[in-house]
C-alpha cells in the first residue's frame, strides 16, 4: 500500500516534466535583428495649468464681448450713415439748382421778421397768423420751385401718416384756391371798370376842352397794348386748341389704321382658311371618285 502511494507522485512529476519539455520545444524562439532597434518617439503632451485655463477663458470672453460691442457700434454707425444719405438725397430732391438759396433764404427771413415786427403790438391771433403768412408768401415769391417741392414732400408725408387730415387739407386748399381766383377776377374786373371810367372821363374832358389828354397821358397806348395782349392770349389759346385737336385727330387716325390693319389681317386669315377648306373638299371628292371608279 505504501509502495503504490509513493509511486504516484513520481509518475505525476515525470508526466509534467515531459509535457513541459514538449511545450518548450514547440514554442519558437524570437529572432534577434542584426540592426540596432530604433529609438522610440517621445510624445510630449502639453497640459496647461489651472491658472492658464482660467486666463484663456477670461481672454476669450473679453474678445467676444469686444467683438459684440464693435458690431453693435458699427451697426449704429451704418444706420446713421444711411440716415445722412437719405437726408442728403431728400434735400437734393427738394432744393432746385436753378434757385440760389443764399439770397432767397435771407429775403424770406427778413420778410418773416417784418411780419413779426408788424404784429408785435397787435392781437394774439394776428401775432400767430401774420408771421407764417409773410413766410409762406415770401417763400412762394423768392423760392417758388423749392417751396413747391417742399409742399409736395410734406403732402406725401401727410397722405401716408394722416390721410383724414390730408383730405381736409386738400379741401381747404381747393377752397382757398377758388377764393383766390375769385379775388383775382374781382380785382381785374374792378380795374377794368376803373380804367373804362377814367377813359370816359378823359374823353368827356377832351371833348369839352379840345385838349389831347389821351395822347398826353398815354392812355391810348395802354389800351392798344391791352388789346394786343388779349389778342396774343386768344391766339395762344387757339393754337393750343388746334394742337390738341391735331394730336387727338392723329391718335384717332392711328387707331383707325391699326384697326383696319387688324381687320385686313383677320380677313386674310379667314380667306386662307376658306381656301384651305375648299381645297380639302376638292381633294376629298377626287379621292372618293377614284375609289368609286376602282
Amino acid at each position: 500500500m505504501f509502495r503504490a502511494a509513493s509511486r504516484l507522485p513520481t509518475r505525476a512529476l515525470l508526466a509534467t516534466s515531459t509535457l513541459g519539455a514538449i511545450v518548450l520545444q514547440e514554442t519558437p524562439r524570437e529572432k534577434l535583428s542584426i540592426y540596432p532597434s530604433p529609438n522610440p518617439d517621445i510624445i510630449l503632451v502639453e497640459t496647461p495649468s489651472a491658472l492658464e485655463t482660467q486666463i484663456g477663458v477670461i481672454r476669450r470672453s473679453i474678445c467676444q464681448t469686444y467683438s459684440n460691442g464693435h458690431a453693435y457700434v458699427q451697426g449704429w454707425v451704418s444706420r446713421w450713415i444711411g440716415v445722412e444719405h437719405a437726408v442728403e438725397r431728400r434735400v437734393k430732391s427738394i432744393v432746385t439748382p436753378q434757385e440760389s438759396l443764399t439770397p432767397g433764404l435771407l429775403y424770406v427771413g427778413v420778410a418773416t421778421l417784418t411780419g413779426s415786427i408788424l404784429a408785435r403790438n397787435r392781437r394774439p391771433i394776428t401775432r400767430l397768423i401774420l408771421p407764417p403768412v409773410f413766410f409762406a408768401v415770401s417763400a412762394k415769391h423768392f423760392l417758388p420751385k423749392t417751396t413747391h417741392n417742399l409742399s409736395d414732400y410734406l403732402g406725401s408725408i401727410e397722405d401716408a401718416h394722416l390721410p383724414a387730415f390730408a383730405e381736409k387739407h386738400e379741401i381747404a386748399k381747393q377752397h382757398s384756391a377758388m377764393t383766390w381766383d375769385r379775388i383775382k377776377e374781382a380785382t381785374q374786373e374792378t380795374r377794368g371798370h376803373i380804367n373804362r371810367g377814367a377813359l370816359n372821363i378823359v374823353e368827356k374832358i377832351q371833348e369839352a376842352t379840345g385838349l389831347k389828354l389821351r395822347e398826353t397821358l398815354g392812355l391810348g397806348e395802354e389800351v392798344k397794348q391791352h388789346v394786343e395782349e388779349k389778342v396774343a392770349e386768344v391766339q395762344e389759346a387757339v393754337e393750343k386748341v388746334t394742337e390738341e385737336v391735331k394730336t387727338s385727330v392723329n391718335q384717332k387716325v392711328e387707331e383707325v389704321k391699326t384697326s383696319v390693319n387688324q381687320k385686313a389681317e383677320e380677313v386674310k386669315e379667314a380667306a386662307k382658311d376658306v381656301v384651305k377648306n375648299v381645297e380639302q373638299d376638292l381633294t376629298r371628292e377626287e379621292t372618293e371618285k377614284k375609289g368609286e371608279e376602282n
